[in-house]
């Protein structure tokens, strides 16, 4: 179970914007039901984020607990626009130790 988020910064504000994914690396880290996470930059103002749970229960857990951050206040501020949230369905993968 995972989440395809893609975010398209002010033009002004991506550093900010690289910052803040940067930033939540710790927080993802405390969740033990976040399999893996990766932050990209797929082009000059546009980010994604890859996630991935084990449960649905995890996935909408792990989506709420970033809404505020998806959506608040300081994303007015960053983002040119409402992320694009996609729930996504892991079908294959190649982990470290498998």
């Amino acid at each position: 179970m995972g989440l395809l988020i893609r975010i398209e910064a002010k033009s002004d504000r991506v550093r900010e914007v690289e910052a803040m994914l940067r930033s939540a690396l710790g927080h993802v880290r405390a969740e033990t039901a976040t399999v893996v996470w990766f932050a990209l930059r797929l082009g000059p103002t546009t980010f994604g984020v890859f996630d991935a749970s084990v449960d649905e229960a995890n996935r909408q857990a792990h989506l709420e607990a970033d809404g505020e951050t998806l959506q608040g206040p300081a994303a007015a501020e960053l983002f040119a626009g409402q992320p694009s949230i996609e729930r996504v369905d892991l079908i294959a993968a190649q982990l470290p130790g498998e």
